[in-house]
């Protein structure tokens, strides 16, 4: 229903966990390289449980290579610096949910690029940098989801 897009994911159970979170709504996971763990490493399979083998992992060379056959208008970029709020943006299926990596996020030049497509989480503390990628990612899934009746064609948005 939903594509969520890791780049340069570093952390191997918090792709594990957004993995988990994929396969729970029917969401495809795009990972961009560099990735910086084997995709067999023992702690993203754990947070993945038994389902990483039915999970629909695409892993690119690059952001321009996802990004080039995609319209603006089907892109959401996440980031602290994002210019609209996570649940005030309107998402439809095939929407293509896009994180960067925990250490950096998604580059100035990208979020600069799609200005007008950048989303942020709110976070009433100030002393907090941002939110677990998985738990990013969570939030924002289901509030897609949530936008589009869960799949069941009685949407919101």
């Amino acid at each position: 229903m939903f594509n969520v897009v890791l780049v340069q994911p570093e952390i191997p159970p918090n792709t594990g966990n957004v993995a988990r979170s994929a396969f729970a709504t029917d969401a495809a996971l795009h990972l961009v390289e560099p990735i910086g763990f084997l995709l067999d490493d023992y702690h993203l399979r754990r947070a993945g449980l038994d389902y990483w083998e039915d999970i629909r992992v695409i892993v690119w060379k690059s952001l321009d290579e996802l990004l080039t056959p995609i319209t603006a208008e089907r892109v959401h970029l996440f980031s602290t610096r994002g210019l609209v709020r996570y649940d005030r943006a309107a998402y439809r299926p095939g929407d293509w949910l896009i994180f960067g990596s925990e250490s950096r996020g998604l580059s100035p030049d990208l979020l600069d690029r799609y200005r007008d497509r950048t989303r942020y989480i709110p976070m009433t503390n100030l002393a907090v940098r941002s939110l677990n990628l998985a738990s990013a990612v969570a939030v924002v899934l289901f509030e897609a989801l949530r936008q589009n009746d869960f799949g069941f064609g009685r949407g919101t948005a």
